[in-house]
Order: C-alpha cells, then sequence, then structure tokens
C-alpha cells in the first residue's frame, strides 16, 4: 500500500466522522478525480486511487479499527505477501460506485424508468384573482397513456418483457480495473421492460398526445412570477410516473390600484377646496368603497394607510394594508367669476399675481400642476 497520507486527511473528515460523512466525502472526490472525467490526468488518477483506497478502508467497520489503533502499520503484512490483513476487494464499493457511475455516465438507479417531462403552462389572471384566488379552467396539450392497450404499449395491453440485455435491471454493468462500472441500458432505455408487440395506436410508445381540460385552484396572494405545481399532469411515458405540471402566472394591471409586496397602492384627487376645507371622501378599495375623512389643510402627497386591506398572505399571515396618497387637482379652465374670486382670495392672503413676485396661481400651478 503506497499512500502514507492519513486517511482522513484524504477524504476530508473527522476522526469521529460516521458512516454516512464517509461515503458522502468519497463520494464528492471521487466524482471530481474519476479518470473518465479527467482522461490523461495522472495526478487525478493518483488522488482517485488514494481515496478509493481510503474509502475502503475507513467504510469497513473492523478495518477501521484496526486503522484507528495501529495506522497504515496494520496493512503492512498483507501489502507485503504475508497472511491475513488487508485485501483489497471490491465487494464494498457495488452501492456506491452504482451511484458515482450513475451520475457520471447519465445511468439511473436499477430498473429506474425514465420519468415523464414536465410542463410549463402561463396562466393570466386579474388583479382581484390574483388578491383573493380563484379557479380557472385550462386547456393542456399533453402526452397521456395509451387507451387501447392501457399505457403498456403492447397491443391489447399485454404486459411488458424484461430486457434481454440488462435482465430487467435497467443497467448494464462492466468491469473496469478494480471497480465495477453502470450504464444505462441503451435497449430499453433504463426501463428494464421492452415492448415486443407494438400497439398500432400508440405505435409502442405507451401514450398519446391529447388536449386535457384540468382546473387550477389559484390561491389568494400571488403574483406575477408565481409557479403553481401541479404534480403528476406532465407528460406520460409508459410504465413511468408522469412528470409535473408549473402553472405561471401573470397579473394584469389594475387601472386603479398598484401593488407593493402585500400592500396595494392607490390614488385619490381631491380639488384645492376639499384638501383646504376638508371633505368626507369615499375611497375604493378591493373590498369596495370605504368612507375616508380629509382633514382640512391636508397637502398633496398625504399618505393613508388602511389596515388591512391590502393583499393576503399567500402563506396565510394575514393582509397588507391599502395605502392611499392624496393628489389635488388644479383647475385647468376657469370662468371668469372663479379667476376674480381666486384673485380676491390672492389679495386677502397678501400674495401678488404679478410677475415679478409669483403668487397664488403659480406657486399653485408648479407644486400641483
Amino acid at each position: 500500500m503506497a499512500t502514507t497520507r492519513d486517511y482522513y486527511e484524504i477524504l476530508g473528515v473527522e476522526r469521529r466522522a460516521d458512516g454516512d460523512t464517509i461515503k458522502r466525502a468519497f463520494r464528492k472526490l471521487a466524482l471530481k478525480d474519476h479518470p473518465d472525467k479527467n482522461p490523461g490526468d495522472a495526478e487525478a488518477e493518483a488522488r482517485f486511487r488514494e481515496a478509493s483506497e481510503a474509502y475502503q478502508v475507513l467504510s469497513d467497520g473492523e478495518q477501521r479499527d484496526r486503522y484507528d489503533r495501529f495506522g497504515h502499520a496494520a496493512f503492512q503484512q498483507a501489502q507485503s505477501g504475508g497472511g491475513g490483513g488487508f485485501g483489497f476487494s471490491t465487494a464494498g464499493f457495488e452501492d456506491i460506485f452504482g451511484d458515482i457511475f450513475g451520475d457520471l455516465f447519465g445511468g439511473g438507479g436499477r430498473g429506474r424508468r425514465r420519468r415523464g417531462e414536465d410542463l410549463q403552462y402561463s396562466l393570466e389572471v386579474s388583479f382581484e384573482e390574483a388578491a383573493f384566488g380563484c379557479e380557472k379552467t385550462i386547456e393542456i396539450p399533453r402526452q397521456v397513456p395509451c387507451e387501447d392497450c392501457r399505457g403498456t404499449g403492447n397491443r391489447d395491453g399485454k404486459a411488458r418483457e424484461r430486457c434481454p440485455d440488462c435482465k430487467g435491471a435497467g443497467q448494464i454493468r462492466f468491469q473496469q480495473g478494480f471497480f465495477s462500472i453502470a450504464k444505462t441500458c441503451g435497449r430499453c432505455q433504463g426501463t428494464g421492460q421492452i415492448v415486443t408487440d407494438p400497439c398500432a395506436s400508440c405505435r409502442g410508445a405507451g401514450a398519446v398526445r391529447k388536449q386535457k381540460s384540468l382546473q387550477v385552484n389559484i390561491p389568494g396572494g400571488v403574483d406575477t412570477g408565481t409557479r403553481l405545481k401541479l404534480r403528476g399532469e406532465g407528460e406520460h411515458h409508459a410504465g413511468a410516473p408522469a412528470g409535473d405540471l408549473y402553472v405561471v402566472i401573470r397579473v394584469t394591471e389594475h387601472d386603479r390600484f398598484q401593488r407593493d409586496g402585500n400592500d396595494v397602492v392607490c390614488e385619490i384627487r381631491v380639488t384645492f377646496t376639499q384638501a383646504a376645507l376638508g371633505a368626507d371622501l369615499e375611497v375604493p378599495t378591493l373590498d369596495g368603497s370605504v368612507k375616508l375623512k380629509l382633514k382640512p389643510g391636508t397637502q398633496p402627497g398625504t399618505l393613508f394607510r388602511l389596515r388591512g386591506r391590502g393583499v393576503p398572505d399567500l402563506q396565510g399571515y394575514g393582509r397588507g394594508d391599502q395605502i392611499t396618497r392624496v393628489v389635488v387637482e388644479v383647475p385647468r379652465h376657469l370662468d371668469a367669476r372663479q379667476r376674480e374670486l381666486l384673485r380676491e382670495f390672492a389679495e386677502v392672503s397678501g400674495e401678488s399675481l404679478s410677475d415679478e413676485h409669483k403668487g397664488f396661481f403659480e406657486k399653485v400651478r408648479e407644486k400641483f400642476g
């Protein structure tokens, strides 16, 4: 055994690490340094062999105990040809190498069937529907199990047969050096089963494309970009789990309200006299109109917070607020009497309407217009 570095140091784990931690550490190193991912890299190959050697010792309870007590000396006798001691075996590597090479070469677990593809659907909802939730019916074109063969792909629904190449395992295993490599079976595509008498309707696929109507429950509080996952409503493959459907929400703009998180923002337009003298107003909310008392002398841009009048939280944590901003409108067209009254107001207020001193009209127009 050529390695002299500490096995725990090689794997980057503490001496008290449990078996799962050791396995994860080795798997990470093996995926990084495996020779098939680093062709011609002698250093990577050396690191891979070093990590493999460390893992085989530390993953075996008896050998780990001997290593903890005696270090590398515990295996020197076996390495020099003596009886007993350490003997390098691939038996303990089957499970972890199966996982590793499944990742390296695109294979899956034994007999794993290829899952159906996920689908995505863009759904437009109104501002109110997004706020309070709704139910929508959508039409999805997708692969569904063939009715004639009941999804088996074989005529009359006859069961699929075990793949003769992989013997139903879904993987082809072969030896490379001291370890076993597993690759997805090319004949059955990892399902472990094959179609022997193809169905005429689906040509052996076990699925056909059809339009399906689905009821989608939109929870209150969704916003543009929210993704709703419908399990098993994606594409189907014969003898395999269906994929999922992701419904992506797009909320249309509202003519009165804007959204800021769970808060709703809107503007109310009032006249100069209402702002100056005060008024009782009807303010629109998502729940209908509410009364708002405008105090005399209310300034443009004043904000009113209406508690609990916003959008319900998607996770169920109450509702946001409505933020109402006051906008004072300056009249654009005045008749003679209105102009006369405003000039009198300016005079009483001590304001000049001359060009030298900007008075009431100019100040109002600059501030509010």
